[in-house]
């Protein structure tokens, strides 16, 4: 019951917030600090995703060793994109390695 209670809030506090910026529309003006700061949330939002889901895949502790497959593929991910700088060959060379590193492994 307090976990329904909790999402139930949670969402009419997310729909509140996003109907009266809809609502309000141009009438509001943000300052140039907290627009030049919400460009970041996504960024932030999704490390906070993908970064658990990596060093620690099975949620047991930190996994950083050799024979975690989304850690060397992450680690691969990072390198051919600093080379290249090429979104689609970043995500092809990253699964690319993660599953023939976890094909690998088994």
């Amino acid at each position: 019951m307090s976990a329904t209670v909790t999402i139930v809030g949670m969402a009419a506090i997310t729909f509140l917030i996003k109907a009266l910026i809809f609502i309000l529309g141009d009438r509001v003006r943000f300052p140039h600090w907290l627009k030049q700061a919400l460009g970041f949330v996504p960024v932030t939002v999704l490390t906070a995703i993908i970064v658990p889901m990596i060093l620690s895949p099975h949620g047991q502790g930190l996994e950083l060793t050799w024979r975690n497959s989304q850690l060397v593929a992450s680690i691969v991910a990072v390198a051919v994109c600093v080379a290249t700088r090429r979104q689609l060959l970043t995500i092809v060379a990253g699964l690319a390695v993660f599953f023939c590193w976890q094909g690998w492994m088994l």
